[in-house]
């Protein structure tokens, strides 16, 4: 009867430990098809979230990545402070002290070659060396890759001018339009060389505040593309959609 009842006691621990076995792996693996699942459904959930300007690459990509993408984002701040307060040099030359940019070369020009004239004939007297005036030589191949690559830009900017101007999209020539109208009444506020800085200050600071609050600001600009949707609709409806329509259209059906 004893060793009946041992054989029982060892059939049970096995059972046991088999059991505990086969609960622990189900268990691990229904763990392991919750994480995927979730893992999968925050995915899905990050794909959908709106970004401005249907943006899928992060701000450094947009902004074309490598150097000026750092400048902008102020990865090195004593460069993107050092980019920015030479702008801000040349804006305070140019417009609080209402200087020329004709004049400000040719008083640089004429501090340069008095220094060097001076350091040239006075070396003689201390027994110096003359200034070494280094030989400036432009290559041809990166200035025929500049004018290619300027080329280039300037034939798709006529391209995508020709085709706002041919009237295929309605929307998107009613949106140049009102751009250069904004454009043309912030120019009459101000000189060229302001706008310029404007910009470029502008360069400085909104990527770096996007960057950092991205996600508030995609939020809002959704809110804002929803309602400016809705009110374009009104618009088309009530004024776009009564506007005579030519019959090309219907020639090219025919």
């Amino acid at each position: 009867m004893a060793e009946h009842d041992k054989d029982d006691s060892v059939v049970e621990s096995v059972t046991e430990k088999i059991s505990e076995k086969i609960h622990g792996h189900d268990s691990s693996s229904v763990s392991d098809s919750d994480h995927e699942k979730s893992k999968s459904n925050t995915d899905s959930l990050k794909s959908k979230i709106y970004r401005l300007f249907g943006r899928e690459k992060p701000v450094h990509k947009v902004l074309g990545g490598g150097k000026p993408a750092d400048v902008f984002l102020w990865r090195n701040k004593k460069i993107s402070a050092g980019v920015l307060g030479g702008a801000t040099a040349i804006w305070v030359l140019f417009e609080l002290l209402e200087y020329n940019l004709v004049t400000l070369v040719c008083h640089c020009l004429i501090l340069a070659l008095a220094l060097l004239f001076l350091w040239s004939n006075a070396s003689t007297f201390i027994n110096k060396s003359p200034p070494r005036i280094p030989e400036v030589c432009i290559p041809e191949e990166p200035v025929l890759q500049i004018a290619a690559a300027l080329r280039i830009e300037i034939n798709q900017g006529f391209s995508v001018l020709r085709d706002i101007a041919s009237g295929r999209d309605l929307k998107k020539f009613l949106t140049v339009i009102a751009g250069l109208w904004v454009l043309s009444i912030v120019g009459s506020w101000c000189n060229f060389v302001t706008l310029f800085y404007i910009a470029f200050v502008l360069l400085h600071t909104v990527p770096v505040f996007y960057e950092k609050y991205e996600d508030q600001v995609d939020a809002f600009a959704e809110k804002a593309m929803i309602e400016i949707k809705k009110q374009y609709a009104v618009f088309d409806a009530k004024v776009l959609s009564k506007i005579p329509r030519g019959p090309l259209k219907d020639k090219k059906k025919d």
